[in-house]
């Protein structure tokens, strides 16, 4: 046992994973990535602002580091054109964004779960940055992990959410149970034959080659292009290239799925995320010991959706989807505006869902 917060399980987490170089600018609620981060790295960089943060991970991935940052909206705000160059670049790198009370600078020491429109619009035209959430201590370690091998594997950015609550508060943590974490290996394109930076592979993700590699001409570029790296218009080659970021995307999700479902014989299922999951599995066990029949579902991939949410979801009659925004942002995803008949949401701002409200609106003695 030992006395620990998420902060320091996410940055251990993303250092095994592979993670050797962290850069970033200090922001609450994520100061403790931040402290941690900087001398836990082989490498780390104290940043002048955001915008600089995320031209320096750039900058690093594209000479074959592993790049981290941790912030919240402010800074994630200053940082999305930076973001949606690394995504055309395919640069591979972890963002941990520890969400707050918004609009704005909000109240930076109020947690919340109000930034998920903003990162699933976050890359122009819409296309999908996949999206991790962590729900628990356990996930701090091993969602962080995904997070990282999925950001190589692809050649992405990758967005791993999380909040005030679970990366500040110290408390007991058993940590002989972390499973082993080994950095993921980058796809090398073999000496011979032809190179291309962005020649895609089996899995649609081309191989890399770091900038001033002795190997072959390396080239990396943010503007539209063609498999050589070449800037193109819209030629047929090159709007197939930019096609491919989003194949490859949902393409392979099926093997960065992270989920967690606790299905009983019942027509209703619960709809959680992040640090409002905790609670939802306290109304679960409370519902089943007065014999009221529920299901269970915590999504830790957010985005892209997966089908597997769709398909689980769609077989119940009522869905209770809990999030602390005022708007219902994940149940807007998942449903559209007009939603269906069935779907209802609890919903907060400025403190934490508690299981009796989630009980509530099971039982229908909330309304």
């Amino acid at each position: 046992m030992i006395l620990a917060n998420g902060s320091m399980l996410i940055i251990e987490a993303l250092a095994a994973a592979g993670g050797d170089i962290f850069i970033g600018y200090p922001i609450t609620p994520a100061n403790a990535l931040y402290q941690y981060g900087i001398h836990r790295f082989p490498m780390s960089l104290a940043a002048p602002d955001e915008i600089t943060t995320l031209q320096w991970m750039a900058g690093f991935s594209a000479t074959g580091k592993f790049p981290v940052t941790a912030t919240s909206f402010p800074g994630l705000a200053l940082m999305i054109e930076s973001i949606n160059m690394a995504y055309m670049m395919e640069l591979p790198m972890v963002i941990v964004l520890v969400q707050r009370f918004g609009p704005s600078t909000g109240t930076a020491t109020c947690g919340a779960q109000g930034d998920l429109q903003f990162v699933n619009g976050l890359i122009s035209g819409g296309y999908p940055i996949p999206t991790f959430c962590i729900s628990s201590m356990d996930d701090c370690w091993d969602v962080s992990a995904s997070a990282a091998s999925a950001a190589v594997r692809l050649r992405t950015p990758v967005i791993l959410l999380t909040s005030k609550e679970m990366v500040m508060p110290l408390r007991g943590y058993d940590v002989s149970g972390l499973s082993e974490v080994k950095p993921s290996a980058v796809d090398i394109p073999p000496d011979d034959g032809e190179y291309a930076p962005y020649q895609p592979g089996d899995n649609l993700v081309p191989g890399f080659l770091p900038a001033g590699s002795n190997r072959h001409q390396t080239r990396l570029t943010a503007s539209t292009h063609d498999r050589s790296g070449l800037l193109c218009h819209t030629t047929e080659e090159a709007l197939a290239n930019t096609t491919r970021l989003q194949q490859k995307t949902l393409g392979n999700l099926a093997e960065y799925t992270l989920h967690e479902l606790d299905e009983e014989d019942s027509d209703t299922i619960i709809v959680s995320f992040g640090i409002t999951s905790p609670a939802a599995r306290r109304a679960v066990t409370t519902l089943r010991e007065n014999g009221i029949s529920v299901s269970h579902l915590i999504a830790k991939t957010l985005f892209p959706v997966p089908s597997l949410y769709i398909d689980t979801i769609g077989k119940y009659r009522r869905v209770v989807v809990a999030e602390e925004n005022l708007n219902g942002q994940f149940r807007q995803i998942l449903f559209g505006v007009s939603s269906r008949e069935g779907v209802t949401g609890v919903n907060a701002i400025g403190r934490m869902i508690t299981p009796e409200e989630i009980i509530e609106e099971v039982t229908g003695n909330g309304e």
